[in-house]
């Protein structure tokens, strides 16, 4: 019998430890109206105050050295396909077509003056399957994929979730594929005649 009201007794107890807590925290919090300090160094360190947001008014600030959406700046980015080859779930699909050489300077160099040599006509990024291991962006060499500190991108359409970097439109990029195989036959072709000389 003594130890079913020293049952009762524990719960009577618990509930309102629990309670005077809650009530400290709220009271705290009515002494803190309106900026809830976010842009504060200390945010995290915060003991007492709101423990509510007001999202999306007010939101977590995300760390310096968050993984969150991946992002490709396209005109760094050489068409090596590390990134492909690196991804453990096979989110990111490339496409690249061979830069002719009358095109080299149209197509452009990166941020560091390396003269890219591929039009890049798919870059996708699925983000719905992403699951920012950052090993993607480890491997690049010209550090043009990264991880943005945007970590709020909810979506109604799955396919809103992949992102499109490519640097050519369809029909530029069907104008190249065929200018580069016009180049390749021209070039099989005196290949072959010289053969035939020799």
């Amino acid at each position: 019998m003594s130890e079913y009201f020293g049952n009762i007794k524990t719960s009577a107890v618990t509930i309102a430890t629990g309670m005077a807590i809650t009530l400290k925290h709220f009271f705290n919090a009515v002494h803190r109206k309106g900026d809830a300090g976010l842009d504060d160094v200390d945010y995290f360190r915060q003991v007492d105050g709101l423990c509510t947001l007001q999202y999306p008014h007010e939101t977590i600030p995300t760390p310096v050295n968050a993984r969150y959406r991946l992002y490709n700046e396209i005109d760094d980015c050489i068409g090596c396909g590390q990134c492909v080859r690196a991804c453990p779930i096979s989110c990111i699909i490339m496409e690249t077509i061979k830069v002719a050489t009358d095109d080299l300077a149209s197509c452009g160099k990166t941020k560091d003056g390396q003269q890219k040599k591929f039009w890049i006509p798919v870059f996708d990024i699925d983000v719905a399957k992403c699951m920012t291991c950052g090993i993607c962006t480890t491997v690049c060499p010209t550090e043009c994929l990264a991880h943005t500190p945007v970590a709020d991108f909810s979506e109604f359409d799955r396919n809103n979730f992949i992102y499109h970097f490519g640097n050519l439109t369809r029909l530029e990029a069907e104008a190249k594929r065929r200018k580069l195989a016009e180049i390749q036959a021209k070039a099989k072709a005196e290949k072959e005649k010289k053969a035939e000389e020799n």
